[in-house]
């Protein structure tokens, strides 16, 4: 079974494949990526390596965490699963329903009437 980690606080130097021949060091590396800016094309400083086995990931988190890579503190652990709550923006499929706030809408108040 394949571990998934987290490796923040990297120097936007590192690439993918100097990121997955760190890690091989301390066991088989499955995948290496380094999240990218869509519009700079820069990396944003953050990445994830999919290990082989957890034991292989254990013995990465320890030996890599706080090491320091070009004059800053890597940050290393068990990657965590995203919120299934849609994220940020403020716009869902649900979208402003009148039916999440009751002072809000025609004929509720303000500006469209309704109670005086």
């Amino acid at each position: 079974m394949s571990c998934k980690i987290y490796v923040g606080n990297l120097p936007y130097s590192v690439t993918d494949d100097s990121l997955r021949s760190n890690f091989a060091e301390f066991g088989g590396v499955t995948s290496s990526k380094i999240m990218m800016d869509r519009e700079t094309g820069r990396s944003k400083g953050f990445g994830f390596v999919e290990m082989s086995s957890a034991e292989d990931a254990q013995s990465a988190i320890t030996g890599l965490n706080g090491l320091s890579v070009d004059g800053r503190s890597i940050v290393v652990n068990l990657a965590r699963p995203r919120e299934a709550n849609g994220g940020s923006g403020g716009y869902s499929p649900a979208g402003y329903a009148v039916d999440k706030r009751s002072d809000v809408g025609y004929g509720n108040g303000g500006f469209g009437g309704g109670r005086y």
